[in-house]
């Protein structure tokens, strides 16, 4: 349903720099418009899940208007000797309207820590010193090179401002990856290792956050 919603996803977008990925910044109250999947009114967005037919996990949908948003969530540890865990995000927004959409990242959330989005290159060769440490290689992050998300188009932090357009009757897929700003952010047990806590992620439709949330055990697995 559309209505105030009391995060931070509308600002976002000018605050991805502001903040070094350990501060563990954390959400503050503030309003925007938002959608929200599950949360739904007859008079707003409509919520669904389905099955990809490929790996059987679940894609939220979220529709409103002529306009379809559809995320999928997976997570993946950083490497052996490394601490950390990698969070995904694939977002595909379709236009069904006549007009163009635009379409930027609101944002993400672990448990209410602002996760600062990731720079992926295809490679670090060219790249200075700096920026080499800033920045993470396809080839390394499992989630993309093996298939399981698309590894296209990304919102990266040196672009956050960047705008996408959607054009009448045609569909954009974006992918946003991010490191989980908590300590021991992951539970395993028999059944299998994932994120505790809730996980948050939005993007920003001409001037309405789709918002999606997802507890972790719901965010899949991706990795080797």
């Amino acid at each position: 349903m559309q209505r105030t919603f009391a995060v931070t996803f509308a600002v976002l977008a000018f605050t991805f720099l502001t903040f070094a990925q350990n501060d563990l910044p954390t959400f503050k109250a503030e309003a925007a418009s938002a959608f929200v999947w599950g949360e739904d009114n007859p008079s707003g967005a409509a919520s669904s899940s389905i099955r990809d037919p490929v790996t059987g996990n679940a894609i939220h949908k979220l529709s409103h208007a002529g306009i379809e948003v559809s995320s999928r969530a997976g997570f993946e540890f950083i490497g052996l000797g490394e601490a950390g865990e990698l969070l995904s995000f694939t977002t595909t927004i379709v236009n069904n309207t006549n007009s163009a959409l635009s379409v930027r990242p609101g944002g993400a959330s672990a448990d209410g820590h602002l996760a600062l989005p990731l720079s992926v290159v295809p490679t670090k060769k060219g790249l200075g010193k700096k920026e080499r440490e800033q920045a993470w290689e396809l080839a390394r992050m499992h989630c993309f090179s093996s298939g399981f998300f698309p590894n296209q188009t990304f919102f990266l932090p040196n672009a956050s401002s960047k705008v996408f357009t959607v054009t009448p009757k045609t569909a954009l897929t974006v992918s946003f990856v991010t490191k989980d700003p908590r300590n021991y952010s992951v539970r395993c047990s028999m059944e299998g290792c994932y994120p505790k806590g809730t996980i948050r992620f939005s993007v920003t439709v001409n001037t309405t956050d789709f918002v999606f949330v997802w507890p972790g055990r719901a965010v899949v697995y991706c990795g080797r």
